[in-house]
């Protein structure tokens, strides 16, 4: 069963190609989302506490997180999120090109909730994203049942 209520989705992410390529793959879907990007680890925090400019920004079902982000780094965000009461709940599945061990261990320490590498090739990444997404909803609709 597809919900009728749109998943939210918050993409922190600051390669311009990959934003494209991760909005294009949920259009594909046929599961019902709505994305709000970001595209630094300030603004990813900013969003998720509704500070300046995202004063009044919807609580997101999932977040997608990049490590190699400017000003704050995904670890940096995850840990930060990770510690928050108000946010730890959240899922994060942290989306990146590293396939460095430091990087995956260092991920699950801060509780992320799955760590996928980006594939290089257009449709490898468009099938990862369409993956991530049937999973994440196999697992929200199991924990509503």
């Amino acid at each position: 069963m597809i919900p009728t209520k749109p998943a939210h989705i918050l993409l922190v992410e600051d390669n311009e190609g990959d934003i494209l390529l991760t909005l294009e793959a949920f259009e594909e879907s046929k599961i019902i989302t709505e994305i709000s990007v970001v595209k630094n680890g300030q603004e990813a925090l900013d969003f998720l506490n509704q500070n300046d400019s995202y004063t009044g920004a919807k609580k997101p079902d999932l977040i997608l997180l990049d490590i190699n982000l400017p000003i704050l780094n995904g670890h940096e965000v995850l840990a930060n999120i990770k510690s928050d009461p108000l946010l730890k709940k959240i899922p994060v599945i942290m989306l990146s090109t590293s396939a460095n061990q430091k990087d995956i261990d260092l991920a699950y320490e801060y509780h992320t909730n799955s760590y996928v590498k980006k594939p290089l090739n257009m449709t490898d990444f468009l099938d990862a994203i369409l993956k991530i997404e049937a999973f994440w909803f196999q697992l929200s609709t199991l924990a509503r049942d």
